[in-house]
């Protein structure tokens, strides 16, 4: 019997999570398998149940740790203008619109999500909310509630401009998109902004 250290498990699983992380982005649930998800980690179908429970288990597991990451490699600690502005003029770029799997989750993923059973769709609430709630002590919105719709808005935005650039055949056509989806973003922040 192979032994291994205490802590195989969690890394075991961890990295099933960060590979298909990858896949999901890149190439969405539906052509996303259990066996190709583990092969990606380096192992075989048959460990998958040692680990998730189901699918939707894996993905809504994907999906906060995705959430969680961006927002930690963002704006770890207390976030400010400056750090967000160079977030969005990342998460606006022809290098995040070409790359989906290193990129955002809610770009690649928000159809697959919005079509996803109750765990999956809570998973992404949590995570959305978490990053939304830091934008929206950046406002001065002094009603909590709207901050965080204004919040959301932004998030929803990005996102909607990610998806029609990575969509658009003219490279330059896209870029332009890119570049107003950033100027808007910013006039939003704006225009919510403390004096």
């Amino acid at each position: 019997m192979v032994r291994y250290k205490t802590d195989h498990k969690a890394e075991t699983r961890q990295r099933i999570i960060e590979q298909a992380g990858r896949r999901l982005k890149r190439d969405g649930v539906d052509r996303s398998g259990i066996v190709s998800l583990m092969a990606d980690a380096g192992l075989t179908n048959g460990a998958f149940y040692a680990h998730f429970s189901s699918k939707d288990d894996l993905i809504a597991t994907v999906v906060a740790d995705q959430l969680q990451r961006q927002r930690e490699r963002n704006w770890s600690g207390e976030l400010d203008r400056a750090s967000f502005e160079c977030f969005v003029r990342d998460y606006l770029s022809p290098a995040h619109r070409d790359h989906p799997e290193e990129g955002c989750p809610s770009a690649a993923l928000l159809d697959d999500i919005a079509r996803s059973g109750d765990a999956v769709r809570q998973s992404y609430t949590v995570g959305m909310l978490a990053m939304s709630d830091d934008v929206a002590k950046l406002l001065a919105e002094p009603d909590p509630i709207r901050a965080r719709s204004v919040a959301l808005s932004v998030f929803a935005s990005m996102a909607g401009t990610l998806q029609v650039a990575r969509a658009i055949s003219d490279d330059q056509l896209s870029r332009d998109l890119l570049d107003q989806g950033i100027a808007n973003v910013l006039l939003l922040l704006d225009r919510s902004a403390p004096d």
